[in-house]
């Protein structure tokens, strides 16, 4: 048995995937897949602020692709919205203020659905999360988990939408974020009965050391059946992604100063 780190890759089908939005944009995204079986359930994943370093590389989703089609059996699906770039490639567009991105995610989930990916979940984190309740409403969606919710873009008629449709929302909410603490969370969502607000105790809005945490709790809402929190330990093959070059992006998101794209 070996230690899964934060660069382990476990086993999965991964496939480069592009997804076309309704106004002509090519973005560039990945699906990574259980080997050897279906997936019980699929997440869509909007990342954090592109300006600010946000990605489909930000590593609490990076993680999520290299460990949950193997230990979780659960499908992840992650893009580059307009104009965002990793080391998976630049999707063409420019970053619209959550506007234009509502084309992005309905590609995504589209993908998804057309795809005959199982049990959708939208995850979203710091602005991902405004994508999700501005956008995420979608029929094939059968509920969201926000992370870090700063509740910038969105407002009351998203929340109020996502009340109406009775859907599952969690909010994980670090209990030194930067914009949004859990007491205040908690009064913010009050008017969407159905949300469930989790304060995380020492964690703050990047979620650096709190990533297995994060992973143990959208397991537990998304497939049920799984145990958790998951292993911490492997027994099979086992690579290891280099990442380094992601390091002054993921210090350095959310700030008051944009970092270059790389």
């Amino acid at each position: 048995m070996a230690a899964i780190r934060a660069n382990s890759v476990l086993p999965a089908r991964r496939e480069a995937i592009n997804l076309q939005t309704a106004d002509g944009l090519s973005l560039v995204g990945e699906v990574a897949l259980p080997e050897g079986r279906d997936p019980v359930a699929t997440l869509v994943c909007l990342h954090p602020l592109p300006t600010h370093g946000g990605m489909m590389d930000s590593h609490v989703f990076r993680k999520a692709a290299f460990r949950l089609p193997a230990l979780a059996g659960i499908a992840v699906l992650r893009f580059n919205t307009r104009g965002t770039a990793s080391m998976q490639g630049t999707s063409e567009g420019s970053f619209d203020h959550a506007q234009g991105e509502r084309y992005d995610v309905a590609a995504a989930i589209e993908y998804a659905e057309f795809h005959d990916l199982p049990r959708i979940w939208v995850v979203g984190w710091s602005f991902g999360t405004d994508l999700t309740l501005m956008h995420g409403h979608d029929p094939a969606v059968q509920g969201a988990i926000l992370l870090s919710p700063p509740l910038r873009f969105s407002d009351a008629e998203h929340l109020q939408a996502w009340a109406e449709s009775g859907k599952p929302l969690t909010a994980l909410v670090p209990e030194h974020d930067d914009y949004l603490q859990p007491e205040e969370a908690k009064q913010r969502f009050a008017m969407v009965p159905q949300a469930e607000v989790v304060g995380v105790e020492g964690a703050k809005h990047l979620w650096v050391g709190d990533a297995e945490t994060v992973l143990d709790e959208i397991v537990r809402r998304v497939a049920p059946d799984v145990v958790v929190p998951l292993p911490t330990e492997w027994d099979g093959p086992m690579e290891t992604a280099d990442t380094s070059s992601y390091a002054d992006r993921t210090t350095a998101a959310f700030k008051d100063v944009p970092v270059t794209d790389g």
